[in-house]
């Protein structure tokens, strides 16, 4: 399995830094410092010209948010950009958003299944690395930080491991969210929103169950938590024995530098960016080496 214009992302540990706006700051600072950077085509190709050519460029496929006055959360494409358009315009690899809850009513699921096959055959004819972002979410309406959710999740996350990392879906890497927060994991009640839901030994063989169920390689997203939270998940990740390749690592690095930027403008953005920031990101970079597994045991 060979993909031409991602030589930068593939067979190697992911490290990847999704942006808020301003862009062009994160991507000059920190984007320059990762192996890939994360962007969106409807305002990021300003941002993605100040990336070194070595720096793998992966554009989302998907818009922001999903229509609340619908049921299902079924997704919605960028305006204006198809498959080929962002491989010519130089994309490395393209990553898709999908709201996903297995239980809910069959005929949605079945049209979100159809809708990654069809942006997985796009990516196979444009020889594009596909990116699945599964996100788990309650058709019922459980609130996603409530500790009934928590308890459903793992079933959701080891679902995705098992159905979406099928052939028929042509998704190359899985960017999936970690089975067990780990504020929601008893014995780390130093965080503020420490509410324990499950035991370490029950965490760590849903980490393990979960990351055994994929045949492709996955990676974790931040999902919001603490610098400080993710690199201690990542850590648990490892200790548990879930092979995962990497992160996709966003909130969790720059969350706090959107507050200079507001204050006092483009100057200190750049000053925390240059200080907080690469901390952050270096954080991050030297926990993926210690705990990530290179997934070019993967390729087939």
């Amino acid at each position: 399995m060979t993909h031409s214009n991602s030589p930068r992302i593939f067979g190697r540990r992911v490290r990847i830094v999704v942006l808020p706006p301003p862009k062009e700051g994160v991507s000059e600072v920190l984007g320059n410092q990762s192996s890939s950077l994360l962007l969106d085509p409807e305002y990021g190709w300003s941002a993605a010209s100040r990336l070194n050519d070595d720096i793998g460029l992966i554009m989302a496929y998907e818009k922001t948010g999903y229509d609340t006055s619908e049921k299902g959360r079924l997704p919605n494409l960028v305006d204006n950009y198809a498959v080929q358009d962002l491989a010519e315009k130089g994309a490395s690899a393209l990553k898709l958003l999908i709201y996903n809850d297995h239980n809910e009513e069959e005929k949605y699921n079945t049209i979100k299944k159809a809708f990654i096959k069809r942006v997985g055959d796009e990516c196979k004819q444009n020889d594009l690395l596909f990116i699945l972002e599964p996100v788990s979410y309650s058709a019922e309406g459980l609130g996603s930080k409530s500790a009934e959710f928590a308890k459903k999740k793992p079933e959701i996350v080891e679902y995705f491991m098992t159905e979406f990392s099928k052939e028929e879906y042509g998704i190359n890497l899985l960017k999936v969210e970690v089975p067990v927060s780990i504020y929601n994991i008893e014995g780390y009640g130093q965080y503020d929103n420490y509410e324990p839901v499950f035991s370490k030994e029950e965490a760590a063989n849903f980490y393990r169950t979960c990351a055994e169920k994929s045949r492709l390689p996955f990676i974790y997203l931040s999902g919001g938590v603490t610098n400080d939270q993710f690199v201690e998940t990542l850590h648990f990740a490892k200790e548990a024995g879930a092979n995962f390749s990497g992160c996709l690592c966003g909130r969790a690095i720059w969350k706090d530098g959107v507050q200079p930027f507001a204050e006092k403008g483009k100057e200190s953005q750049y000053q925390w960016l240059n200080k907080t920031g690469l901390e952050n990101l270096n954080k991050v970079k030297q926990a993926v080496k210690e705990t990530a597994t290179p997934w070019t045991g993967f390729v087939e």
